[in-house]
This record gives C-alpha cells, sequence and structure tokens, in this order.
C-alpha cells in the first residue's frame, strides 16, 4: 500500500536579489515565516534568487538560527546558482545541511 506523499508549498519564496538593498524587507519575511509557521518544517524556496551578497547570507544564517530556537527545522530548497556559488565561496554548505541539487553547468 503507497503512503500519501506530503507535498507542501514552500513557506517562502524569495525572488530576485537577496542582498543589502532588500535585507530589512526580506528579513521581516523570513521572520514571519518562522513565527506563523503552523508545523515544525519551514521550507524557503530560493530558486528564483538572482543575486545575493553577504547580507543575505547573514540573513538565511539567522533564520536558521531564529527556526531553532522556537523549535522549529527551517531548510533552504531549490537553490538558485548565485545563492549555491556564495555557499560554496564561503564553505556554508555544512553549516546549513541542506540538500542542494548540483547541476552541471554547460
Amino acid at each position: 500500500m503507497l503512503e500519501p506523499i506530503d507535498i507542501t508549498a514552500p513557506a517562502l519564496t524569495i525572488n530576485g536579489e537577496f542582498n543589502i538593498f532588500t535585507a530589512e524587507n526580506t528579513k521581516t519575511r523570513l521572520l514571519d515565516a518562522i513565527h506563523q509557521a503552523t508545523t515544525a518544517d519551514i521550507e524557503i524556496d530560493l530558486s528564483d534568487v538572482t543575486e545575493i551578497d553577504s547580507a543575505g547570507l547573514q540573513l538565511m544564517v539567522m533564520a536558521k538560527r531564529e527556526a531553532a530556537e522556537h523549535g522549529k527545522n527551517l531548510s533552504f530548497t531549490r537553490h538558485s546558482a548565485s545563492v549555491l556559488d556564495l555557499i560554496d565561496l564561503c564553505g556554508l554548505s555544512g553549516f546549513f545541511g541542506d540538500p542542494i541539487l548540483i547541476s552541471s553547468k554547460a
């Protein structure tokens, strides 16, 4: 007998720039997603991030810690190439512990 698959929409999708210029608004959106989540698992979709800098990376770290402080498991999913490049450059893939799909660059 097949068990039902739980397919849920991400709690938040971040689109476009994830940087110092969007940090204030994105921080509010991340904290709202964490505090308003009705489940212990929170998913943040990064597939549409076109640019990320150290401010965006700091927000990712803050969100992971904030979720943990509230007993929730936050995961970032569908990382865009920009996000993957910065996480790799900073050597933080182990910190986030999120499954990362590595695509071949043609």
